[in-house]
C-alpha cells in the first residue's frame, strides 16, 4: 500500500509540474509503465503491478492496469478511466452487416452493459472489468464463457445445458455474420466508446445518445447530492441574488481542471447578446497546468421550436462574425461532408474563425478523430485531407457553408444587416422530431397540474 501511495505522489507531482500524465498511445519507447511491487490475491505472495497512463486513440485517457506473479503464474489485467465521470450517460447502438463491423473497436467501462437483442443475451455491468477489445472479441470472450462449463453442465443440467448450446450456436452465427443483428452498449458512466470507421464522415450504422442518469444510476456511481450526503437541512443563504445582482457581477465559485484536477476557479457572468437573449458564460483557468476552457448556456429555458441556421462563407470577412454555439447544437459542412455534434465543444461564445479553430483544435488533440499510431492508413489519410481543406477554410482561401442545426433553438449567428434580413444567411425554426424532444427531456415533462399524479 506503501508503495502505490508513493506512485500516486509522483503522479499528482508530475500534474503540479505540468508534465504530461497521459500522452497517445504509440510504440515509442519513452512511454514506460509504472512499476508496484502489490500483494497476490492468489497466493498471498507478492507480485508485480504495471500502471500506464495513456490516450488511446478513438477514445480519451485512460489507466492500463496488469499485474502478474512470479510465484504462482496468475496473471490479470483492466482498463479504468482517467477521467471524471461524465455529466450525462451514453447509449450507443451499432448495426453490424459486414465483416469489418466486428473488427470496430470497442471501450468499456465497468459500469457499461452490452446486449444483443436479436439473440436476447445481455452482460450486466459490474459483471466485467473495463476493457479494450473489439466487437468480435466480445462475443469470443462470451462464447468462452459460455463454453467453460458446458461438458459438467451436460450431466448435472441437462436442460440447462441444452439452452446454452443453442446460444453457442446463435453466438457462432454472429461471429461467421450469417445474418446482420444490433450490439447496444449503455454506460451511465458516459466512459464507454464504439469506434466510427467512417470518421470524419458520418456512420450510418451506429447511433450515439446522451441521457439523464437517474437516482439509482448516480448512487452506483457513488453519486450523491448534498441533501443525500448531509444528516440535516442545508443552510440558505439569506442573501438571494437578484437578477439585478447577477447582471452586475462576476460570479466566482471553486471547481477542479478538467486537464490535471487540481483546485481552480470558475468565473461566471450573465449578459444580454442583441437581437437574441440571455446567456451564461462561464471560463476556468487552472494556475497549475496552464489549461484554460470557456462555456456558453443559455439563460432562458428550451425554445418552442427547433432552429437551423445555414450561412454561406463568401468573402474573409465573413469569419469575423460573433457565434453563439450552445451545447445542443450540431455544426455540419457540407462541402467537406464533415458534421460535428453539440457535445463534442460544448457550448462556445465566440467568431466563426475561432469555432473553425476550435474545430479544428478539437479534431488534432482529441484521439476521438483518429490521432495516434493505432489509426488505420486510409483513415489517417482522410483526415490530412480533410484538415488541409479546412484549414483553407480558415484562411479564407475557400467559399463554404456552415450549417448550425440546434433543437433547443439556443444558437445564434451575427446578422451582419440586422435588423434586416441577411441575404447570405437562411434561417429556419421547425418542430423538432420525438427522438430530439426525448433527448431534451421534453416527452415527460409536466408543466400543468404538475402537483397532481400523472
Amino acid at each position: 500500500l506503501d508503495s502505490l501511495l508513493q506512485e500516486i505522489r509522483i503522479f499528482e507531482r508530475m500534474g503540479e509540474k505540468g508534465e504530461i500524465l497521459f500522452s497517445d498511445l504509440s510504440g515509442d519507447d519513452y512511454q514506460k509503465p509504472q512499476e508496484i511491487e502489490s500483494l497476490c490475491q492468489n497466493c498471498g505472495k507478492n507480485g508485480m503491478t504495471r500502471l500506464l497512463l495513456t490516450r488511446i486513440p478513438h477514445y480519451k485517457e485512460v489507466i492500463l492496469m496488469s499485474f502478474s506473479c512470479d510465484e504462482c503464474g496468475y496473471q490479470n489485467n483492466e482498463i479504468q478511466s482517467g477521467g471524471a465521470i461524465q455529466e450525462k450517460g451514453i447509449k450507443l447502438e451499432v448495426h453490424l452487416t459486414r465483416e469489418r463491423d466486428l473488427s470496430r473497436q470497442v471501450v468499456k467501462s465497468d459500469y457499461a452493459s452490452i446486449s444483443i437483442p436479436d439473440i436476447d443475451l445481455e452482460i450486466p455491468s459490474l459483471t466485467q472489468k473495463g476493457e479494450i477489445t473489439t466487437v468480435e472479441g466480445i462475443l469470443s470472450r462470451t462464447l468462452a464463457g459460455l463454453e467453460h462449463d458446458q461438458p459438467v453442465r451436460k450431466h448435472m443440467d441437462p436442460d440447462g445445458y441444452e439452452k446454452i448450446e443453442n446460444v453457442i450456436g446463435e453466438i457462432k452465427g454472429l461471429l461467421k455474420l450469417e445474418r446482420d443483428f444490433k450490439l447496444i452498449l449503455d454506460d451511465p458512466s458516459g466512459n464507454s466508446y464504439i469506434e466510427n470507421p467512417h470518421i470524419p464522415g458520418i456512420d450510418p450504422g451506429r447511433m450515439e445518445k446522451h441521457y439523464a442518469r437517474t437516482s439509482k444510476q448516480d448512487h452506483a456511481l457513488g453519486l450523491y447530492s448534498e441533501q443525500e450526503i448531509q444528516s440535516s437541512e442545508p443552510v440558505v443563504d439569506s442573501d438571494e441574488l437578484t437578477a439585478e445582482k447577477l447582471q452586475a457581477e462576476v460570479l466566482h465559485f471553486a471547481t477542479n481542471c478538467p486537464g490535471c484536477n487540481a483546485p481552480a476557479e470558475t468565473n461566471m457572468k450573465v449578459t444580454n447578446i442583441p437581437f437574441f437573449k440571455e446567456v451564461v458564460i462561464m471560463a476556468t483557468v487552472c494556475e497549475i497546468c496552464g489549461e484554460k476552457t470557456n462555456e456558453v448556456k443559455s439563460g432562458g429555458g428550451i425554445e418552442e421550436k427547433g432552429k437551423k441556421i445555414t450561412l454561406a462563407i463568401t468573402d474573409k470577412s465573413d469569419l469575423n462574425r460573433d457565434v453563439l454555439k450552445s451545447e445542443t447544437c450540431h455544426l455540419s459542412i457540407p462541402e467537406l461532408e464533415f458534421e460535428m455534434g453539440g457535445a463534442a465543444l460544448g457550448g462556445r461564445f465566440t467568431t466563426l474563425e475561432g469555432l473553425l479553430n476550435n474545430m479544428l483544435e478539437e479534431i488534432e488533440n482529441n484521439s476521438l478523430w483518429g490521432a495516434g499510431d493505432a489509426s488505420a492508413p486510409d483513415v489517417e489519410e482522410r483526415m490530412q485531407k480533410f484538415k488541409e481543406r479546412l484549414k483553407l477554410c480558415i484562411e479564407g482561401e475557400l467559399e463554404f457553408t456552415m450549417v448550425m442545426d440546434d433543437p433547443a433553438g439556443n444558437s445564434y449567428l451575427q446578422n451582419l444587416y440586422a435588423p434586416d434580413p441577411d441575404p447570405n444567411m437562411e434561417i429556419e425554426e421547425y418542430e423538432r422530431s420525438y427522438d430530439q424532444n426525448e433527448e431534451l427531456g421534453l416527452n415527460d415533462m409536466k408543466v400543468e397540474n404538475y402537483q397532481q399524479d400523472s
